[in-house]
């Protein structure tokens, strides 16, 4: 059985959402759903519904397939099987046939998630040998990521005889081709659902026994409470409050501070990120709703090998707890101090001070194992090299964040001269104002920062290095300099 016309309606309902100028072109899809013949099916004449993959990897470049037919190189696609449950799944399993990628090779994008990312409308020719007459294809082309690295394409079957790797601007389809440049497609996978790994004072964690019932993610195990990003979601946190709020109405985190990103699997086989984010709670899980699922539990981490779990939540409590365990002061490395009269050089560190249209303040929270600092919120920052400080804010910007800046847009704001310890080193630390810029904050050194949020200046978060505070509160002040630690 093909995929449901309801599916489809959906579908290319939110596809008009984002392109309303397509409804005329599409009218007559919207009418054919509401006709006896099945949409999908391929003897459904004289139009039909098929699907396509459009697979991009991290260079910005789609995967196209060359078939022994003849015709332009295309994204892998084709006619929809009964046995394919959704249309994504249709998708993923012709790029599967067409050029041997597996599903757990291939994640959504986070800007378009399970939606199309275009909808063509083609004629093919009759086929008078197969007894095909001409007709009309409504291609619905979904958007994955790669992954990891570009993997070597071993083509499938009798009818490809090639692959490439096409740039934005030169891949075949004009109406998928505008939209791969007008949007903000980079290649690079990110979470796209968000988990609470949720801890008491007592050192317990908090599961979630899931239904078993076919259909859920991990039917009838124990997992953490979250779910996957809606498009009307914000942020990732936004997305679990959003979820918690759903599934357990009446548990409240005041807090949720980032702590991994975790590769799971997804019902259709694909490879799905997850933002996992820390809370603390000391509630009874028997007096909150629980309106998903068959019950909450605490449990401690020596509990674990007893339950119905998956390996990777098992290995990520033990790794929380481990940490949080361990988590200390952080010894501070005495530095000799020099002698009277000698010149004593200042390290020069470089600051980005970004607010979004609220007013929120950008800060990343830098990793645990961070020689500087760790597992505190700070300012994007850098020291500067053989450069210039605003060229070392750009650079920092686009290694860290993938931020574009223009260094003509760079405002000087603040500076804090600073000495962390007696006897340390002096720092000078340079903070730059952008009020325009290019590009979305994400994790391009995952081994230095988790997360980036964005915060009220009234509210910022703890732990945060607490020049980076000062600094923010100079700013808002509008005072030019401080001075810490002299």
């Amino acid at each position: 059985m093909t995929p449901a016309r309801s599916e489809i309606r959906g579908l290319v309902g939110a596809y008009l959402e984002r392109h309303p100028a397509e409804h005329d072109r599409l009218a007559r899809l919207l009418a054919a759903l509401d006709e006896a013949d099945d949409p999908a099916g391929r003897a459904t004449l004289p139009r039909h519904v098929t699907c396509s993959a459009v697979v991009i990897d991290s260079e910005r470049r789609v995967l196209h397939v060359r078939h022994r037919a003849g015709g332009p190189a295309l994204a892998p696609g084709g006619r929809i099987e009964a046995a394919d449950r959704t249309l994504l799944a249709a998708a993923l399993r012709q790029v599967h046939e067409e050029a041997g990628i597996e599903s757990g090779d291939l994640c959504l994008t986070p800007q378009l998630l399970g939606s199309p990312i275009d909808i063509d409308v083609h004629d093919v020719a009759a086929r008078p040998a197969d007894g095909e007459p001409e007709h009309r294809h409504y291609d619905v082309r979904f958007a994955f990521y790669l992954a990891h690295e570009a993997p070597a394409i071993p083509l499938q079957g009798e009818e490809v005889s090639g692959a490439q790797w096409l740039p934005f601007d030169q891949v075949a389809s004009p109406t998928l081709r505008d939209k791969l440049l007008d949007a903000a497609l980079d290649g690079r996978p990110e979470p796209v659902n968000a988990s609470a790994l949720i801890f008491d004072d007592a050192g317990r964690y908090l599961l979630h026994l899931r239904d078993h019932v076919p259909g859920i993610w991990e039917p009838g195990a124990f997992a953490l409470l979250g779910g996957g990003r809606e498009p009307k979601d914000t942020s990732l946190e936004g997305t679990l409050r959003r979820e918690l709020a759903e599934e357990v109405p009446g548990l409240d985190l005041p807090v949720l501070e980032p702590f991994a990103v975790e590769a799971a699997t997804g019902r259709d086989g694909l490879c799905v990120p997850v933002q996992i984010f820390a809370g603390r709670w000391n509630g009874d899980p028997d007096h909150v709703e629980l309106t998903e699922g068959v019950l909450l539990r605490w449990f401690p981490p020596e509990t674990l090998d007893r339950l119905r779990l998956s390996p990777s939540t098992r290995d990520l409590v033990r790794r929380h707890a481990a940490q949080h365990a361990a988590r200390g002061p952080r010894p501070t490395i005495p530095v000799a101090r020099p002698a009277a009269g000698e010149t004593v050089p200042n390290v020069v560190g470089v600051h980005l001070y970004l607010e979004d249209p609220d007013g929120r303040v950008l800060l990343g929270l830098r990793h645990p194992d961070s020689a500087y600092a760790g597992e505190c919120w700070h300012l994007l920052a850098g020291h500067c090299e053989q450069e210039s400080a605003v060229a070392c804010l750009v650079r920092e910007a686009l290694e860290e964040a993938g931020l574009v800046i223009d260094p003509h847009d760079a405002e000087f704001v603040h500076a804090v001269h600073l000495v962390d310890a007696p006897g340390a080193q002096p720092r000078m630390q340079m903070v730059f104002r952008v009020r325009r810029w290019k590009g979305s904050p994400e994790l391009r050194e995952p081994g230095k920062c988790l997360a980036w949020q964005w915060w009220s200046p009234d509210g910022l978060p703890e732990p945060i290095v607490p020049y980076a505070r000062v600094a923010v509160e100079g700013i808002r002040a509008g005072r030019l300099y401080t001075e810490m630690g002299w």
